[in-house]
């Protein structure tokens, strides 16, 4: 029989939590998860470029077809610095903006003239040899 001075449901509790790894692991996924919201708190790309005919891409880093634009995108962005913008806007990190800009689908092209008026919007993949012939429409050389 066990003699105590105090009654059992207020003798303290021995139980081990462990070696503190669920401590470890739980801080190091509030660090990351810290890090992870502080780089989506970048500003969006602005969309359109005052003065300048811009291609505005709207999709998500992990879509596939928008993937599959980055390259012509960036091909895009070389070719045409100081003629057109060419800018790119993550949904995912900016969901924000999906109803200022009416998206419906990504990926999601709009084209802009030089004035900021909304020329063309394209839903889907679109090759650069389109992207190109649409620009030239709207004035790039």
């Amino acid at each position: 029989m066990h003699l105590s001075s105090q009654p059992e449901r207020l003798q303290p509790r021995t139980k081990s939590v462990g070696s503190g790894a669920w401590a470890l692991r739980y801080g190091l996924a509030v660090l990351l998860v810290g890090i992870a919201v502080a780089g989506w708190a970048e500003d969006p790309p602005e969309a359109p470029v005052p003065g300048m005919v811009t291609v505005a891409s709207f999709g998500a880093r992990n879509c596939v077809p928008c993937r599959m634009m980055v390259p012509i995108r960036e091909e895009l962005q070389r070719e045409y610095e100081g003629r057109a913008a060419i800018v790119f806007i993550d949904l995912h990190r900016h969901f924000e903006l999906i109803d200022h800009y009416a998206i419906q689908v990504i990926p999601t092209l709009i084209f802009y003239d030089q004035d900021g008026n909304e020329a063309k919007r394209h839903i889907g993949f679109m090759d650069k040899k389109s992207i190109e012939a649409e620009m030239a429409r709207l004035g790039v050389e």
